[in-house]
């Protein structure tokens, strides 16, 4: 008796190790669910890298771990897994998990007799229903054809030999009158007929979809309006119970940041201060809340693949060998993506208002430049915003400051009297090349006075950006005709005719201006034309395309005089558009 008890217990003791064992090697095989948070955006000028942070518990054996609320914008090949811990890395994978509808039959499993009816039912009557709708589109076209018939015959139309024939006339028309609204109506009638039988087959449908998606889950459910749940599974080993961190990177569309600028000058130095912004927006279905920004002038969807130059055959031109020079030709085409990224959005500038300084001493506020690195990269650069930032996931734009910098600027006046004679203030930007900015609109300030806005781009082949800043009214011109040295003379078969202008520049500045003054003489490629060079105040002339120009420094206070005398000598026999030479 003691014996057996002694098994017995000895049997409950292995029973209990086996089933605490097998709970534990279940435990460990158990999805586990993990919040995680993002920590940092990378906004490329198209899409952005977004970087999640989660802690997680894992215990011993194969575990799965779950990490939700992922864009559905995401790019699943671009998902990047690193952590801390004693675990090894198995897998990722992205999916989507959809909501489970909620079960009305909570007792059984069992499809209801009924239930089956029904859809026996409804799939016998949709199947009749599709007939009868293809009746009567049937009689519909019938109907049409006779309608068409009649409309086109000859005398409806009035083209058929019964113009002559009043009664025979009159009885066409009763014909049509009667004919036609007989058909109007059973056209009317059938077209109500086939929009309720129509009307009934899609609810039918409806209810159909709604069983048979019972009877393919075995349950009797009732839809949710709960959204899919966008998740990131990683499979892990660990060798004991660890706890630890993971890193989760991945790339999204429906994101971007545009560039935009704001220059703003004085006359009392040779400087341009220059203001990067950038207008932030992002569409992922994610808010992005309380996070460091970055901002990449990087393109991740741009065509990383260099083109390739293939064979180039040449051929004689004939027929044939055209045909074979388009069967061989082999062509490059570079991969485009469509740009998710909205046109540029026109927003209110940022400028500052002139205020005393001695109404305030208190000190001057912080931006968010200063709070700015720039990290140059390979192909790119990346500034790095050492600020929180909430972006909504609405497609609205956010203004972030990227940067400041103090421009080299070299400050001219350039005037073309012969279109206007004002003159024009332009600050000449040196090293652009070092400002490793994108193409954008920017808007211009000069002391303090809005002038409007123009484009920067800096892709262009050349190490100085003109910018002009408008008109000063302190620097004058006038150009006028000289009457007595423009005259005409005839010689031979030939007419010489003489134009003579002066450009007077006054600088009413108290201090030394520097001008360029831009006027041209005509030029021609037709050989029974000859212009001559008679004065050009020692202008440089481009004579290809006939364009002077001088570089004048004014002191204050001082005019000077500029005078261009040229001759233009043609045949009489023709007419040039003299107009156009003054």
């Amino acid at each position: 008796m003691i014996l057996n008890n002694a098994k017995t217990s000895v049997n409950k003791l292995i029973n209990t190790t086996l089933f605490l064992s097998l709970s534990l090697f279940g435990l460990s095989n158990t999805p586990i669910k993990i919040k995680s948070k993002i920590k940092k955006v990378v906004v490329y000028q198209l899409g952005a890298q977004i970087q999640r942070r989660a802690n997680y518990t894992v215990t011993k054996g194969i575990n799965k771990i779950y990490i939700e609320s992922i864009s559905p914008q995401i790019d699943a090949n671009s998902i990047q897994i690193n952590a801390t811990g004693n675990i090894i890395l198995l897998d990722s994978k992205y999916s989507v998990e959809y909501p489970v509808p909620e079960l009305n039959n909570k007792k059984t499993n069992l499809i209801p007799i009924k239930i089956r009816k029904e859809i026996a039912t409804l799939t016998d009557s949709i199947f009749e229903y599709s007939y009868k709708a293809m009746g009567i589109q049937f009689k519909m076209d019938v109907l049409k054809s006779e309608k068409r018939i009649i409309e086109n015959n000859g005398t409806i139309k009035g083209s058929g030999k019964v113009n002559d024939s009043i009664p025979l006339l009159a009885d066409a028309i009763e014909f049509y009158h009667q004919k036609m609204n007989k058909i109007n109506f059973e056209l009317l009638k059938l077209k109500k007929n086939k929009a309720v039988l129509n009307k009934t087959q899609n609810e039918m449908n409806v209810r159909l979809q709604s069983l048979n998606n019972y009877n393919q889950n075995n349950q009797l459910t009732q839809p949710t309006n709960e959204p899919p749940i966008y998740k990131i599974t990683i499979t892990v080993s660990a060798k004991e119970n660890t706890s630890g961190r993971v890193n989760i990177s991945y790339l999204v569309n429906s994101a971007g940041w545009v560039p935009q600028y704001d220059l703003r000058s004085k006359a009392s130095n040779n400087t341009i201060d220059l203001t990067y912004k950038a207008q932030v927006y992002q569409n992922t279905g994610i808010k992005w809340n309380n996070v460091r920004l970055s901002l990449s002038t990087n393109n991740p969807y741009a065509n990383k693949t260099k083109p390739d130059l293939q064979p180039w055959y040449v051929y004689y031109a004939n027929n044939y060998n055209n045909q074979r020079l388009k069967e061989k030709s082999i062509s490059y085409s570079a991969d485009k993506k469509k740009s998710l990224a909205p046109q540029s959005v026109q927003i209110e500038s940022l400028s500052t208002m002139n205020v005393d300084e001695e109404d305030y001493n208190e000190i001057e506020a912080s931006t968010s430049v200063q709070f700015t690195k720039m990290i140059e990269q390979l192909i790119s650069v990346e500034y790095a915003i050492d600020l929180p930032y909430t972006i909504e996931s609405n497609n609205e734009r956010y203004m972030v400051l990227v940067d400041s910098k103090t421009l080299k600027t070299n400050y001219k006046y350039y005037a073309v009297p012969k279109l206007d004679l004002s003159s024009y203030l332009v600050a000449q930007i040196t090293d652009i090349d070092d400002l490793n900015i994108l193409p954008g609109d920017a808007t211009i300030f000069h002391d303090g006075a809005y002038l409007g806005t123009t484009y920067l781009n800096p892709t262009i082949m050349s190490d100085t950006m003109n910018l002009s800043l408008g008109k000063d009214p302190k620097v004058l011109l006038k150009r006028t005709l000289l009457k007595k040295e423009s005259k005409q003379k005839v010689i031979g078969d030939k007419i010489i005719k003489t134009y003579a202008f002066r450009i007077e520049i006054k600088n009413h500045k108290n201090k030394v201006t520097k001008i360029t003054v831009q006027d041209q003489i005509p030029i021609t490629q037709n050989p029974e034309i000859e212009i001559e060079i008679v004065n050009l105040s020692k202008g440089k002339l481009n004579k290809i395309t006939g364009i002077i120009e001088w570089d004048l420094k004014l002191k204050a206070k001082e005019t000077k005089k500029i005078d261009i005398i040229y001759t233009v000598k043609y045949s009489k026999s023709q007419n040039i558009n003299l107009a156009s030479l003054k």
